[in-house]
Protein backbone atom coordinates (compact mmCIF):
# COMPACT_ATOMS: atom_id res chain seq x y z
CA UNK A 1 0.00 0.00 0.00
CA UNK A 2 1.16 3.31 -0.46
CA UNK A 3 1.40 5.80 2.29
CA UNK A 4 -1.44 8.21 0.53
CA UNK A 5 -4.06 5.38 0.94
CA UNK A 6 -2.40 4.39 4.66
CA UNK A 7 -3.04 7.69 5.34
CA UNK A 8 -6.69 8.06 4.32
CA UNK A 9 -7.47 4.66 6.21
CA UNK A 10 -5.72 5.39 9.32
CA UNK A 11 -8.00 9.08 8.94
CA UNK A 12 -11.13 6.91 8.38
CA UNK A 13 -10.69 4.63 11.32
CA UNK A 14 -9.87 7.63 13.88
CA UNK A 15 -13.09 9.48 12.48
CA UNK A 16 -14.60 6.36 13.02
CA UNK A 17 -14.03 5.58 16.35
CA UNK A 18 -14.57 9.55 17.69
CA UNK A 19 -17.97 9.27 16.00
CA UNK A 20 -18.88 6.18 17.97
CA UNK A 21 -17.76 7.52 21.02
CA UNK A 22 -19.60 10.81 20.40
CA UNK A 23 -23.05 8.48 19.76
CA UNK A 24 -22.40 6.06 22.47
CA UNK A 25 -24.51 6.41 25.49
CA UNK A 26 -23.10 5.27 29.15
CA UNK A 27 -23.86 2.09 30.95
CA UNK A 28 -26.31 3.05 33.87
CA UNK A 29 -27.31 -0.37 34.99
CA UNK A 30 -26.69 -3.88 34.34
CA UNK A 31 -29.59 -4.99 36.79
CA UNK A 32 -32.92 -6.48 34.88
CA UNK A 33 -35.93 -4.30 33.81
CA UNK A 34 -38.09 -5.45 36.73
CA UNK A 35 -35.82 -3.42 38.96
CA UNK A 36 -35.95 -0.51 37.28
CA UNK A 37 -38.52 2.26 37.93
CA UNK A 38 -41.45 2.75 35.90
CA UNK A 39 -41.36 5.21 33.00
CA UNK A 40 -44.41 7.31 34.75
CA UNK A 41 -41.87 7.03 38.51
CA UNK A 42 -38.79 8.02 36.48
CA UNK A 43 -40.62 11.08 34.27
CA UNK A 44 -42.12 11.98 37.70
CA UNK A 45 -38.83 12.42 39.02
CA UNK A 46 -36.86 13.92 36.34
CA UNK A 47 -39.71 16.37 36.70
CA UNK A 48 -38.89 16.83 40.55
CA UNK A 49 -35.05 17.29 39.45
CA UNK A 50 -36.31 20.57 37.50
CA UNK A 51 -36.38 19.25 33.90
CA UNK A 52 -38.61 20.51 31.66
CA UNK A 53 -39.97 20.84 28.10
CA UNK A 54 -38.95 16.81 27.41
CA UNK A 55 -38.70 16.20 23.70
CA UNK A 56 -37.99 12.76 24.25
CA UNK A 57 -37.88 10.02 26.96
CA UNK A 58 -36.68 6.34 26.21
CA UNK A 59 -34.87 3.49 27.56
CA UNK A 60 -31.29 3.19 25.93
CA UNK A 61 -29.54 -0.38 24.96
CA UNK A 62 -27.09 0.32 27.88
CA UNK A 63 -29.29 0.42 30.60
CA UNK A 64 -30.23 3.81 30.87
CA UNK A 65 -33.53 6.47 30.35
CA UNK A 66 -32.02 9.06 28.35
CA UNK A 67 -34.43 12.69 27.63
CA UNK A 68 -33.95 15.25 25.66
CA UNK A 69 -35.12 18.38 27.15
CA UNK A 70 -34.19 21.65 29.05
CA UNK A 71 -32.93 22.44 32.23
CA UNK A 72 -34.77 24.89 35.37
CA UNK A 73 -32.77 27.45 33.96
CA UNK A 74 -33.92 27.19 29.99
CA UNK A 75 -30.56 25.25 28.37
CA UNK A 76 -31.19 22.47 26.45
CA UNK A 77 -30.32 19.08 27.85
CA UNK A 78 -29.66 15.62 27.07
CA UNK A 79 -29.17 13.66 30.26
CA UNK A 80 -28.89 9.80 30.77
CA UNK A 81 -30.16 8.27 33.74
CA UNK A 82 -29.97 4.74 35.91
CA UNK A 83 -33.27 3.69 35.82
CA UNK A 84 -33.09 2.05 38.86
CA UNK A 85 -32.15 4.95 41.48
CA UNK A 86 -33.27 7.32 39.33
CA UNK A 87 -29.79 9.16 39.46
CA UNK A 88 -27.65 11.09 37.22
CA UNK A 89 -25.32 9.37 35.35
CA UNK A 90 -24.09 11.43 32.45
CA UNK A 91 -25.67 15.25 31.68
CA UNK A 92 -24.91 17.30 28.64
CA UNK A 93 -26.56 20.66 28.84
CA UNK A 94 -25.72 23.75 26.61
Amino acid sequence: MNRKRIGSIAAIVMLGAIAGHAVASPTCTRQPESQWLSEAEMQKKIGQMGYKDIKVFKKTTSGCYEIYGRTGDGRKAEVYFNPVTGAVVESNVD
